[in-house]
């Protein structure tokens, strides 16, 4: 492996790039900010000066511009954040929810959430979801999965907030007016990460929404923002847990990127370019048909979902066959590969994807792969260890064949996506214990045949 500066000064000669920054290395940056980049290096790269300012400050541009993106987003209040998705999602959940209290919490959360439960000192209430054992995706949940969870919630004590996942990283979508109102009616604030998203939880009257302006737009990566509405949220702690979990030296270049992509995302330019990057997509999903390759149906029209499982084949196998031949996905999965199409689809997608797809299956095609077992959850869970006592406490190496009984000091979580299947505190009964083998056998190289537990 090269050393970093190297690699990017010297890139690999014409890959098909098919993975995150929506950009595709450039390809869809928001028209200003290719603009912006391509003035003199490092004069864009300056501190909070007056006329500039931060996410926090009163006055000076970056006020401005997070004034000027709620309203044309249907947000009260919006900030920039250089610290990804990741960091407003932490900073969301410490506004809404005090030291202590419980928050209910999706099974498919992202890692970054478990860790802001950590530095909150929160109790997480983690809820089962619908599963698919042809793909071995989790599902969004309906309205009726969501009220039997939160009937089992309430019952074991109060709730702070509540967060959902919509859409997944794969493409797939709740409908989320009715799991809001639901919500809603309980008295709860609801967040909604909607990193792979471009803020429709607005108009289904979320109360705050973080996305990520280079997985759904045309920004950089590390750039991000959160919009509130209503009056469901205490402003001054939200940006308190701002203050906490953002840089005090915020990249001028980053929140420029936040501007530029959630305004040109919205533009009519920006509304044509995407209509137009749909309609490729659609004809790239017509010859895949044609050509027998089985595809997940998804909300995303920019994110193709292969069913590598239907194929025969472990999704983190297609992944290494086809970046061996310059195709590089997005995210490998034991059932999926998922390709990102991006803001301005790659030159050749249309020929090369399908051509390698039919290689790959003729190479390492097979019968269809069992059924995924489903994961041995119940509906509703919490740590029988506080988060941050669990996984900062002493703690012993154990294999995960005779882990059960055992409590987690650690999580374990494939990246990406980062999602964990295993918290700090749960105790691993015997069920749960041979899933996790499972797992490692379907991750290789991702999950590790041994898991840290918490020292009797």
């Amino acid at each position: 492996m090269r050393p970093l500066l190297p690699a990017l000064l010297h890139p690999s000669r014409r890959p098909l790039v098919l993975h995150l920054p929506a950009h595709g290395r450039g390809r869809g940056l928001a028209p200003p900010l290719d603009r912006l980049l391509r003035q003199r290096p490092g004069s864009w790269d300056l501190p909070e000066l007056p006329q500039i300012g931060g996410p926090l400050e009163p006055g000076g541009g970056v006020a401005t511009a997070q004034r000027r993106c709620a309203a044309l987003l249907g947000a009260d209040h919006c900030w920039f954040g250089v610290n990804g998705a990741s960091g407003l999602l932490q900073a969301a959940l410490l506004g809404l929810a005090p030291p202590g209290s419980r928050v209910l919490l999706p099974r498919n959360l992202h890692r970054s959430l478990l860790h802001g439960c950590v530095l909150g000192q929160l109790r997480p209430v983690l809820f089962d979801l619908p599963f698919d054992s042809a793909t071995g995706l989790w599902l969004p949940p309906d309205r009726a999965w969501l009220e039997a969870v939160l009937g089992e919630a309430l019952a074991g004590g109060p709730l702070a907030a509540a967060v959902l996942v919509s859409p997944t990283y794969q493409g797939l979508t709740a409908a989320l007016p009715a799991l809001v109102a639901l919500l809603h009616q309980a008295g709860l604030p609801v967040l909604v990460d909607q990193a792979h998203g471009g803020g429709e939880a607005l108009a289904a009257a979320a109360d705050l929404v973080v996305l990520s302006c280079q997985k759904a737009a045309g920004g950089l990566a590390q750039s991000a923002a959160l919009l509130a509405q209503g009056p469901r949220f205490d402003r001054a702690a939200l940006e308190r847990s701002l203050l906490w979990l953002q840089t005090s030296s915020p990249s001028a270049l980053l929140l420029a990127s936040a501007e530029a992509s959630l305004l040109a995302a919205i533009s009519r330019e920006g509304q044509a370019r995407r209509r137009q990057a749909e309609g490729l997509a659609a004809r790239l999903r017509q010859r895949c048909h044609q050509r027998a390759l089985p595809l997940v149906a998804n909300q995303d029209p920019l994110r193709l979902v292969l069913h590598t499982a239907a194929l025969g084949i472990n999704g983190l196998a297609a992944d290494a066959w086809l970046m061996e031949r310059g195709v590089l996905a997005e995210l490998p999965e034991p059932g999926t590969l998922t390709f990102c199409l991006g803001e301005v689809p790659p030159r050749g997608v249309l020929t090369r994807l399908p051509r390698q797809l039919v290689a790959l299956v003729r190479q390492l095609g097979g019968d269809p792969l069992p059924p995924f077992q489903r994961p041995p959850l119940p509906r509703v869970g919490e740590p029988e260890l506080p988060l941050g006592q669990a996984w900062r406490g002493p703690s012993r190496p154990v294999a995960l064949a005779e882990a059960a009984g055992c409590l987690a000091a650690e999580p374990l979580c494939p990246y990406p996506p980062g999602i964990p299947l295993l918290i700090p505190g749960e105790r691993l009964d015997a069920a749960r214990a041979d899933w996790l083998v499972e797992q490692a056998c379907r991750w290789p190289g991702q999950i590790a045949d041994t898991v840290r537990v918490v020292a009797d």
